[in-house]
């Protein structure tokens, strides 16, 4: 019991904040005032791990900068993908441009969609979130509980946008790879690059499937961080001038 103090306090913390933001809110939100505080505690989530993100973007940039000496890497071992796997790192490395960084805006929230799942799972944090609804339906509503009513229609939007969003980051994850020369930081070329190229692109669809099993809160706090992550791409990740390299390089 005591492995998970941490998270009960953090469960019973995100319950009085939430229900703060559901009391200012009710005014002028009504009855949608605690799906509202949802999705401003998803931004306020998303605006502390910033930071993380324009890092990872700066990474992505560098590794784009550095797709001609990695093509050339590729073409100069060809026949030996260990040897061009241990040399593609070892520019990444001294570029400054880790490929691993690039999860841990994702990690990160891993905990945050945790904690909204026990908040409207149980009675965990004793706020009453619980007995909250959007459109009629309970935010603890899981799609396992039926479709009865407005939850039919609520979760098929909500499953639709987390669909076409996840189709955008799936191109444009391709479209990133062919423009960098690796796909996750590997070279496109070698055993499994093939199989990992495949199943990269699909890795964004995974959050529909997540949400399938998530009650209505979570599903919100999924499809507010599935959009932010979007808006992110479309405005963090547009394409660079050419003098951008040059900026890069100094850094």
């Amino acid at each position: 019991m005591l492995a998970f103090a941490p998270l009960h306090g953090a469960v019973g913390a995100a319950g009085t904040a939430l229900s703060w933001l559901t009391d200012l809110l009710e005014p002028l939100a009504g009855g949608m005032a605690t799906a509202a505080a949802i999705v401003l505690f998803t931004i306020a989530v998303r605006l502390l791990i910033s930071p993380l993100t324009v890092a990872q973007v700066r990474g992505e940039r560098r590794r784009a900068a550095l797709a001609p000496q990695v093509r050339d890497l590729q073409r100069r071992y060809a026949d030996d993908p260990a040897k061009l796997q241990g040399e593609v790192f070892a520019l990444y490395r001294s570029a400054g441009a880790n490929p691993i960084a690039g999860c841990l805006p994702l990690l990160l929230q891993a905990p945050f969609l945790l904690v909204l799942y026990r908040l409207f799972s149980s009675t965990e944090g004793g706020t009453g979130l619980l007995e909250e609804r959007l459109a009629g339906v309970p935010l603890g509503h899981h799609l396992g509980d039926g479709l009865a009513g407005a939850a039919g229609p609520l979760f098929a939007i909500l499953l639709a946008v987390l669909l076409l969003l996840a189709w955008w980051s799936s191109r444009r994850a391709r479209r990133a790879s062919a423009a960098v020369g690796t796909v996750a930081g590997t070279p496109t070329e070698g055993p499994g690059a093939a199989t990992l190229a495949r199943l990269l692109p699909l890795l964004p669809f995974t959050t529909v499937l997540v949400a399938l099993v998530l009650p209505l809160a979570a599903v919100i706090y999924l499809v507010t961080t599935t959009a932010w992550s979007a808006l992110e791409q479309a405005v963090l990740r547009r394409p660079q001038a050419a003098p951008a390299s040059v900026d890069i390089d100094r850094r």
